[in-house]
């Protein structure tokens, strides 16, 4: 059941969002009463979404998005980000709304400019960072890992079928055996040096797959395709 909920909120993370910052904006411009009831109604809903976060927050799917435009494989991305972002919308608002309360009356210092800032910058970050679904991507050339403020791309010259863990390891990191550190390209700050995060994905199943590449470089120009997708599951053993 949280599996399948999970996924929902990945496949529609867009519409969830999109609702969310609409309900924002609708609480942003309303006053009286219909603030009040918005502003309790928002705070509800972000309740209930920082606990289904937390719910959902373990759920690491085994399959991987085919981008046939770009092309890669992706990781889909996490529906925790989702609910997290939902659930930070509610104090945001709350933030926005006594802002502009303020400003009305005349009462708006310097400090509550800075605070209430800072609270819509980080809104937005999360926000961004929920509807792009920051992950891995597998590409033709290489593995990449993307996330907000960085990038990490290494080519599949570079590197080594990873250690396949047991089903049970809930490890956050898989670490990328790189034997040309010459070649790896990092963008930003990216989050780590030589690991891919697993919080996002199942470390058995990413590392098959890598593994499953770095063993067969000719099926590499062929990633992105739905076609290739259906072959690598096919020929991906079992985990149990």
């Amino acid at each position: 059941m949280i599996d399948k909920l999970a996924d929902a909120i990945v496949r529609h993370r867009h519409v969830v969002l999109a609702l969310g910052l609409l309900l924002v904006g609708v609480n942003a411009v309303a006053s009286g009463p219909t603030s009040v009831v918005g502003q309790r109604l928002l705070i509800l809903i972000s309740l209930a979404a920082l606990i289904l976060a937390i719910v959902i927050m373990g759920v690491r799917p085994a399959y991987f998005v085919v981008w046939t435009q770009i092309p890669a494989f992706a990781t889909p991305g996490p529906a925790w980000t989702v609910l997290f972002a939902l659930g930070y919308l509610g104090p945001a608002s709350t933030r926005v709304d006594a802002m502009l309360r303020s400003s009305r009356q005349g009462t708006l210092s310097t400090f509550d400019v800075v605070l209430d800032v800072l609270w819509i910058v980080l809104a937005a970050l999360l926000v961004t960072w929920a509807w792009r679904g920051h992950g891995v991507r597998l590409h033709p050339s290489g593995v990449r890992q993307t996330w907000p403020l960085g990038s990490l791309t290494v080519p599949w010259e570079a590197l080594l079928a990873p250690q396949i863990p047991p089903a049970a390891d809930r490890r956050q990191w898989l670490p990328m055996r790189i034997t040309e550190p010459r070649l790896v390209r990092r963008r930003g700050i990216p989050r780590s040096r030589g690991a891919l995060r697993t919080d996002i994905v199942d470390a058995g199943f990413l590392a098959a797959v890598i593994g499953h590449y770095v063993a067969h470089p000719e099926h590499r120009a062929a990633i992105g395709s739905q076609a290739e997708y259906e072959r690598l599951r096919a020929a991906l053993p079992r985990r149990g």
